[in-house]
């Protein structure tokens, strides 16, 4: 029987099957086995997990007890646990999802002292009856570590507030010696000062990794009928792949997975207003469906997302403009957890700028609130509209400097640009010539954008004859602008504040800042409208990018190759013998090293990267067998 580590590197190694730390970790583990308090600020797929998971094999070794996960989700307890069994680590949940009798018994194990990790949720641990059983392990210096997963939950700043989150203060409080770990992939620095206070980190160590993800590229495409824009990039780029694409209601969902099943592309929808076993099905067909049986498009609002540790998702697609720069970052970074290349791509138009002013507005929210989540949506907004960038642009709103990143729609395919000055300065005119009529007894006080762009390019439509607006100054004054580009103008004003747009019918309204534009003092430089060229999976890896989707994670040659669709279907096999999914028992870039190294004996397999001992000893002669059969 093999000795058990106590370092840390050894632990890595041993039961991770991992040579080295990544970025912080190491400085981060060390921190909080040693008994220290720490806030993490990690992008997905950077290793938040092994921050928690090293450290409570390094306390619980040391006799000092269980650690505590909280844990927002159901998925990710599930998915967290059944890696840590494949890999020998004790490890249990407690959530609505277990029995009574089963949660009796994991109740038992906890207090028995036979669990190095717990996962449960924040309203669970707060119950008196789980505290309890804290303070019993407490009494008995029985409790290691608390790690606080998603911790910006707990920011009411926040993208993803949770009520529940507010009341893990009490951990501080009641179990003052035990070290807390707070973890987050996103949080700019004002839910960063808010999740120290809530969870009283003041004096906790500040870990802020790099928040690039440079596997992932940006793609933000105006939108243009966005279903079959969708169809074209799932088709040209992503064909079989596993991905995700937000939509902002619950009807969009079901439409987009309904249309997207008829157009033969394997859709599947995810809201709260679905049953919860409808959910728990659909998500279990997503997280388990392995690659080579042909990847899943989930299509999902909001609610579907945080803790899903699926690290094949090879893109995220958003028909809809989400509410800020920390959800879109979220969002995006459940693709390429794995470290291949993956897309972020997204429709944007002038309804999103509206829809997304508008809930800000008319929310019962406090004014100061109000005035923070509009500078969060210019921020957004102002990604949306850029013409540099966008990578360079998404890490400085996370006070992160970087340069131009070569792997994004604008580095890629850089746009045009116009100085759009004056026509902004001829569209705010004619809004003002609506109110003037308006004012004289002729119509309405406002139009809405069609309307305006009708009367600014000169059509004589029924409505503009009806209320004289072809007897206006401004009639016709853009003829020479093509309707896109009016629609960029009118966008762009609105997402500056500018213009707004009101009531049922969206009219549009100058605001107090449209005089500077209307006086020239205000320049206003627009994109020219572009759909990125088509760049299908081929022609990336032929520019030296990862492969995607089925195919092997690295080059490998011929005989390689039918070694490693040798071990996928040895590894399909062994994941519904123990109900997982696949990627808990091995990832795709640990299969492919095994074909590209085809190592002749357990020593030789053993050192491959993602291989630990409990790993090794359970599957190490059956993949021995698979390569040798393979040739």
């Amino acid at each position: 029987m093999q000795e058990l580590a106590t370092d840390p590197a050894a632990i890595l190694h041993q039961v991770f099957g991992y040579a080295a730390f990544r970025g912080h970790q190491q400085a981060v583990i060390e921190h909080v086995a040693g008994g220290g308090d720490a806030l993490v600020l990690m992008p997905t797929g950077g290793g938040k997990s092994l921050c928690y998971q090293v450290p409570a094999l390094v306390r619980q070794r040391a006799g000092q007890g269980v650690t505590v996960v909280v844990s927002p989700l159901i998925a990710l307890m599930h998915d967290q646990v059944g890696a840590l069994a494949e890999l020998g680590v004790q490890a249990a949940f407690l959530n609505s999802t277990l029995e009574g009798d089963e949660a009796r018994r994991v109740e038992r194990e906890l207090l028995a002292g036979r669990l190095t990790l717990l996962y449960a949720a924040p309203e669970r641990i707060l119950t008196p009856r789980f505290l309890a059983m804290l303070d019993s392990l407490h009494e008995r210096g029985k409790l290691a570590l608390f790690a606080i997963d998603e911790a910006h939950c707990v920011s009411q700043w926040g993208h993803d507030f949770r009520e529940e989150y507010l009341g893990l203060s009490v951990l501080h409080e009641r179990y003052a010696g035990v070290p807390r770990l707070a973890l987050t992939a996103t949080a700019d620095a004002h839910t960063r000062a808010d999740i120290v206070q809530r969870l009283q980190l003041q004096d906790a160590r500040v870990f802020v990794s790099s928040f690039d993800r440079p596997n992932i590229r940006y793609t933000i495409v105006e939108k243009d009928d966005p279903k079959k824009q969708l169809l074209r990039f799932l088709r040209d780029e992503h064909e079989g792949d596993a991905g995700i694409v937000y939509c902002q209601s619950r009807r969009k969902v079901e439409e987009t997975a309904a249309w997207l099943e008829g157009e033969g592309i394997a859709a599947l929808p995810y809201h709260a207003g679905l049953d919860a076993e409808v959910r728990r099905r659909h998500q279990d067909r997503f997280l388990r469906q392995d690659s080579a049986e042909g990847g899943i498009v989930m299509v999902a609002t909001i609610a579907f997302g945080m803790g899903i540790d699926k690290p094949d998702v090879r893109f995220v697609a958003h028909l809809d403009l989400p509410k800020n720069i920390e959800g879109y970052y979220q969002e995006t970074g459940r693709a390429g957890r794995d470290g291949l290349a993956a897309d972020a791509w997204m429709t944007y138009g002038l309804q999103d700028v509206v829809n997304q002013r508008r809930m800000i507005d008319e929310s019962e929210a406090p004014e100061d609130f109000k005035r923070l989540q509009r500078g969060k949506l210019d921020a957004l907004l102002a990604l949306a509209e850029a013409h540099d960038c966008r990578r360079v642009r998404l890490l400085a709103y996370f006070g992160e400097d970087s340069t131009p990143c070569g792997n994004c729609d604008n580095c890629l395919t850089p746009p045009g640009t116009w100085d759009a000055t004056e026509a902004a300065r001829k569209l705010l005119s004619c809004v003002w010539r609506f109110v003037q009529h308006h004012e004289q007894g002729r119509g309405p006080r406002g139009f809405g954008a069609g309307h305006l762009i009708d009367v600014l390019r000169g059509k004589r439509t029924e409505k503009v004859v009806q209320f004289g607006h072809d007897e206006l100054s401004t009639f016709g004054i853009g003829a020479d602008i093509s309707e896109a580009q009016w629609r960029g103008v009118l966008r762009q004003l609105i997402a500056l504040g500018h213009l707004r747009a009101e009531g049922e019918w969206n009219t549009l309204a100058l605001t107090a800042s449209a005089r500077a534009v209307l006086r020239g003092e205000v320049p206003v430089q627009l994109r020219v409208p572009v759909e990125p060229r088509a760049r299908v999976r081929a022609a990336r890896r032929a520019a030296g990018g990862a492969a995607a989707g089925k195919a092997p994670p690295l080059p490998l040659d011929e005989a390689a190759t039918a070694r490693f669709m040798a071990l996928k279907a040895w590894r399909a096999e062994v994941a519904r013998e123990h109900n997982l999914p696949a990627y808990i028992v091995f990832h795709d870039a640990t299969l492919a090293e095994m074909a590209r190294a085809h190592p002749a004996t357990l020593d030789e397999l053993g050192a491959i990267g993602g291989v630990g001992a409990k790993k090794l000893e359970a599957y190490g002669e059956q993949i021995l067998g698979v390569l040798h059969e393979a040739g």
